[in-house]
């Protein structure tokens, strides 16, 4: 069994409490919390009502977004989805490590069998280092756009924040919505030559706003009162966009990055790419005869305007609530960005630091003992009767020229049963060809890429080096998302990554913990992580499109040689295919 130890596996998982109720809540309303640290979720079709026309999403307890999860560091807690929508779903905890216990991480065939309808399955999940914002959200097909929500996790009891607590935290939830069905849109997207189609609106916290037609009722408000801070926990959830957010006429501080601290910096705009999160501290400091209502706004960061990008702005409202009450909207739009300011990215990006201190360390391999040197690319696969990027092909992508397809058994699964002819042990560690990756207009043949099901394996406690190397295939930003880890980003610049020169501009001493990392058009980012987490681990591209083209590979990490450095036994509650 890929060399875990046998051990009973029903006794064991009853030993660590996984054995819950599984009875369903009478409501959704009385199905949000059962008790401390256990929650249900009932996937159900829902009827909303956006852009002037109602619609079928996808919800978890008819909320969209969908319930917030609340936690301490080192809590476990227990969700059990029952799924009432006519489709198999699985859920991710994006940002949770989830140490030796990949059986609950949720990517579809990746770490499991889907949860099919009318059944359910309850969810484990193991909080160790994170502290901060993290958030949960399907990882079947498209149901991630309405099926989402965040996971608020706190210091432990008895531990402090290392700033002053803020008054209240308030997530927002940055998103998209499309008018039309994402099953549809799936379709579309994995047709014969089908691009992506944009989406008709950006969302904070499901709404577009009121710059939107028939959207003002609807409008996401933030009440706040003057002398008091509060915690914005902001969430890119979107499916294709990098966004810009700010709060006209207040600063943001920013604390935190993907459930880890970083050193205070203050800006008028953050820049979050699609899977990240950020905690930013917002100051209610008006001045007492100023107006007492103010938009927040979000807006698409995209540096490729060859490609259709929806560049509308989404707002909500700022509302001191002891104040007299203004007239009419709030007066003006915060100052963003424009939506290829790759300027205004880079500089927000660059000042993402650890925030190492004693009470939170940084501890930076510095020695290195895999090397991975991973193309990104947009690309084609033949198809006689299609018109993708050129005709007679359709989109593809790929890493290092591979373009991963996801197998009808779960990676898993396979891999704990040594079951044959799932996967190929063989991911390269560079990519076949060395070109100038990153000059305009390539050759029509290295469009061209080749599918197959490779991963990645790793020895237990080998520190791993990935740099992502952008290209001019799909010359835009790539969210990079490794579960199992949160890594080091040590390094990120423009053009092709020079092995002889680069590392020694790295950050080896304060560079930011996370676990998406924005690989910059035309440019490189480079991780590190200690392969210290054994099992099954998905790395993919955020922007959902590029998932399902194939950006993707699999990390296998080995079991230690001891029991606590061991993947767990596979639960007896596994879905089946």
């Amino acid at each position: 069994m890929g060399g875990v130890a046998k051990i009973p596996a029903a006794a064991l998982w009853l030993l660590l409490g996984v054995v819950v109720a599984l009875g369903v809540a009478a409501t959704p309303a009385q199905a949000f919390r059962r008790k401390a640290n256990h929650y249900d979720f009932v996937i159900t079709e829902t009827n909303v009502t956006r852009l002037c026309q109602e619609k079928t999403i996808l919800t978890v307890n008819g909320q969209f977004p969908g319930p917030t999860i609340h936690a301490r560091q080192g809590d476990v807690v227990f969700v059990n989805v029952h799924n009432r929508g006519r489709k198999n779903i699985t859920l991710h905890w994006h940002g949770v490590d989830q140490p030796r216990n990949p059986w609950f991480d949720g990517p579809e065939f990746i770490t499991q069998c889907p949860i099919q309808p009318g059944a359910n399955f309850t969810y484990r999940i193991v909080f160790s280092n994170e502290e901060g914002t993290l958030w949960w959200h399907a990882h079947s097909d498209f149901d991630r756009a309405t099926v989402h929500g965040a996971i608020v996790v706190r210091p432990k009891l008895g531990s402090a924040y290392p700033y002053p607590e803020p008054h209240r935290d308030i997530p927002i939830i940055l998103g998209e919505w499309w008018n039309v069905n994402v099953e549809h849109l799936l379709e579309e997207t994995m047709r014969a030559g089908g691009d992506f189609n944009i989406s008709d609106a950006n969302t904070i916290n499901g709404q577009p706003g009121d710059l939107f037609p028939c959207s003002r009722k609807g409008t996401f408000r933030v009440p706040v009162e003057r002398g008091r801070t509060y915690m914005l926990r902001v969430i890119n959830a979107g499916l294709t966009n990098d966004m810009f957010f700010a709060v006209a006429g207040h600063n943001l501080t920013v604390v935190g990055s993907d459930g880890h601290y970083l050193k205070p910096f203050t800006v008028g705009h953050i820049m979050i790419a699609a899977g990240q999160t950020m905690n930013v501290l917002l100051h209610a400091d008006r001045a007492a005869n100023a107006s007492s209502r103010y938009y927040m706004a979000a807006r698409t960061f995209a540096t490729n305007m060859q490609i259709p990008v929806n560049n509308s702005t989404a707002t909500a409202v700022l509302e001191y609530s002891d104040a007299p009450p203004s007239a009419g909207p709030p007066a003006a739009l915060p100052d963003l960005p424009a939506v290829d300011d790759l300027a205004a990215a880079t500089a927000y990006t660059a000042r993402l630091r650890s925030l190492a201190t004693d009470g939170h360390p940084v501890d930076v391999p510095t020695r290195v003992d895999e090397r991975m040197l991973v193309t990104i690319s947009v690309n084609a696969l033949p198809c006689a009767t299609c018109e993708g990027p050129i005709n007679g092909t359709r989109f593809a992508a790929s890493l290092n020229n591979v373009s991963f397809v996801a197998p009808a058994v779960d990676i898993l699964d396979a891999y704990y049963s040594s079951v044959r002819g799932v996967y190929e042990p063989d991911f390269p560690d560079r990519p076949p060809l060395f070109y100038n990756f990153t000059a305009p207009d390539p050759a029509d043949e290295l469009l061209f890429t080749k599918r197959g099901t490779k991963v990645k394996v790793v020895e237990y406690g080998a520190v791993v080096e990935v740099v992502f190397q952008g290209t001019a295939l799909g010359a835009e930003p790539h969210p990079m998302h490794l579960h199992g880890f949160a890594f080091y980003a040590v390094g990120r610049g423009f053009g092709n990554f020079d092995e002889s020169k680069d590392p020694a501009t790295y950050n080896l001493v304060d560079p930011p913990r996370q676990n998406t990392v924005s690989v910059p058009a035309g440019g490189w980012a480079a991780i590190r992580f200690r392969a210290t987490n054994p099992g099954v681990w998905f790395m993919h591209c955020h922007f959902d499109r590029h998932t399902v083209w194939g950006m993707d590979t699999v990390f296998i990490v080995k079991n230690g040689k001891t029991p606590d450095t061991q993947m767990l036994p596979r639960p007896p509650t596994m879905p089946k295919c």
